[in-house]
């Protein structure tokens, strides 16, 4: 079966299947733009829906095979039977603070991505979005105290350049064209700086409970952050616009934009180390934008090529440069395999 064969990925299959996870991850920018009516939030709300309801389908079949493979540890019978069903089940655990916080912090990511989209350019976002592993460093030297090495420095004020010249450049271009909604502009820059900044915080979340022994599985919080963020976002989205052509889209985004990805990334972090998911993971930012070029003809232009040029290549650098140094690093999955 599939999921059998998920489980004995070679590390060869593990980037393979990553570059098909950033593929996924990248086609938002390009279907938010073939939307005909949706507005703002119930863009959002749609794509949470779909997402939390695939992953209602989807999470108990993965759970009921990575159980019968030994992959999961023994379950707790000291607690509740509801608990214990929701366990069980889709992997929630309710009595966890750090499991609440990193769910928020996906709901955050959901909404503000979604948003942000439908104020600025599919390059915009995904070139802010891309500075999350430096923002994910700069918080856990904050509040846990990893210590950031010289060149994790040089790239976080690389990335800040090439972000200032990118934005810069067209907040210039917008005050000799007043006919350039720079309000959009900055409002979609403020969303999409909500991504990278709450994704950190996730991160760090979920390493500093590695650090206490407690084991936070990345998919379930990632249901729990869908249903807040449909919760959240449903009172906003009435009355609803979308025509069933719409809805199909969000659905596509929900099911294969969203579910699929992230349930495959915690496979491919089962094999590959952290630093090489996050150099595959990077590949999104130039798939999104080469799908949004050429299916909907939005054509970036030279100020987010040079500046976007300049972020990517310093996070490159980096994480080629850390490379050896971080050979130890743990996997970012964090449901262990029970001892044998």
């Amino acid at each position: 079966m599939p999921f059998k064969a998920l489980n004995r990925l070679t590390h060869t299959q593990a980037v393979f299947l990553m570059l098909a996870v950033t593929l996924m991850w990248s086609i938002a920018g390009v279907v938010s733009r073939q939307l005909e009516s949706a507005a703002r939030f119930e863009v959002t709300f749609w794509r949470s829906a779909f997402t939390a309801l695939s992953l209602l389908v989807i999470l108990p079949i993965w759970r009921h095979m990575d159980r019968g493979q030994g992959l999961l540890p023994p379950e707790r019978t000291d607690t509740g039977p509801w608990r214990l069903w929701l366990k069980r089940h889709w992997g929630l655990i309710p009595e966890s603070g750090a499991f609440w916080i990193s769910g928020v912090c996906w709901s955050v990511m959901f909404t503000a991505f979604m948003l942000a989209l439908t104020f600025t350019s599919v390059a915009n976002v995904l070139v802010i979005m891309s500075v999350g592993p430096l923002f994910t460093a700069l918080i856990a030297r904050i509040f846990i105290g990893h210590r950031l090495a010289t060149r994790t420095w040089l790239a976080i004020v690389a990335a800040g350049a090439g972000i200032a010249y990118m934005y810069g450049s067209q907040f210039v271009a917008a005050v000799t064209h007043p006919e350039i909604d720079t309000g959009g502009l900055l409002l979609g820059s403020l969303f999409s700086l909500c991504v990278p900044v709450a994704g950190a915080i996730n991160w760090t979340v979920v390493q500093r409970g590695q650090t206490h022994g407690e084991k936070i599985d990345l998919v379930p919080s990632v249901l729990l952050g869908a249903v807040i963020s449909s919760l959240l976002t449903w009172p906003l989205a009435m009355p609803f616009a979308a025509t069933g052509s719409d809805v199909a889209w969000l659905a596509l985004l929900g099911l294969v934009q969203l579910a699929i990805p992230c349930a495959l990334s915690v496979v491919c972090a089962r094999v590959l180390k952290a630093p090489e998911v996050s150099l595959l993971a990077l590949l999104e930012v130039i798939f999104g934008i080469l799908w949004a070029w050429i299916g909907a003809g939005e054509v970036p232009g030279d100020e987010v090529l040079l500046g976007g040029s300049l972020v990517i290549g310093a996070l490159v650098l980096n994480e080629l440069l850390g490379w050896r140094s971080r050979a130890g690093m743990p996997r970012i999955q964090t449901v262990d395999k029970p001892p044998q």
